[in-house]
């Protein structure tokens, strides 16, 4: 009896568990895994990863251009890119991209190669510079429409109200 017992428990739990698993809400798939998933729920992909997208023409694409000794940056990270509204509408209107404009190795975008170039204290990837418009300010956002056209690129630091008023008018 205490085997039966202990049988059909485990089948309630194991029906119940590929039940909870099977409801779990995905994200959108683009054919590409995200290369990090934030704590808020922020799925960020490799700039080389846009090539390779499928399905985000109904989207736009934001790049955050950063760099690792940017203060504002990671006030950014942890304050407006955690902010539950922003998260909210970066998720239901955005694919997200991030990018460490000062990355030394090439990288291949729209079929042409982008290589480190020395400039400034620290150097910079050419297609950082490219998106930047020649001018190296971080953080900055880049928007893209859903066919990798660039939109507009936009300097500086931003609050999480900031972030949502521009984010509304692209």
């Amino acid at each position: 009896m205490k085997t039966l017992f202990r049988s059909c428990s485990v089948a309630i739990v194991a029906v119940l568990l590929l039940s909870f698993a099977s409801c779990k809400e995905s994200g959108p798939s683009y054919g590409v895994e995200p290369h990090e998933v934030t704590e808020s729920g922020l799925a960020w992909y490799k700039i080389e990863d846009l090539d390779k997208m499928q399905n985000i023409q109904d989207k736009k694409v934001m790049i955050d251009m950063y760099t690792s000794w940017c203060g504002w940056c990671k006030v950014m990270d942890r304050k407006t890119f955690t902010d539950p509204q922003v998260v909210k509408y970066l998720n239901d209107n955005f694919v997200l991209v991030k990018f460490n404009a000062e990355r030394r190795d090439p990288i291949s975008y729209q079929g042409a190669t982008y290589e480190w170039i020395k400039t400034g204290r620290k150097g910079v990837n050419k297609l950082a510079m490219k998106m930047m418009n020649g001018r190296l300010g971080y953080p900055t956002l880049v928007y893209l429409d859903g066919n990798l056209n660039q939109i507009k690129s936009s300097p500086g630091y931003k609050t999480p109200e900031q972030l949502l008023g521009e984010l509304q008018v692209l």
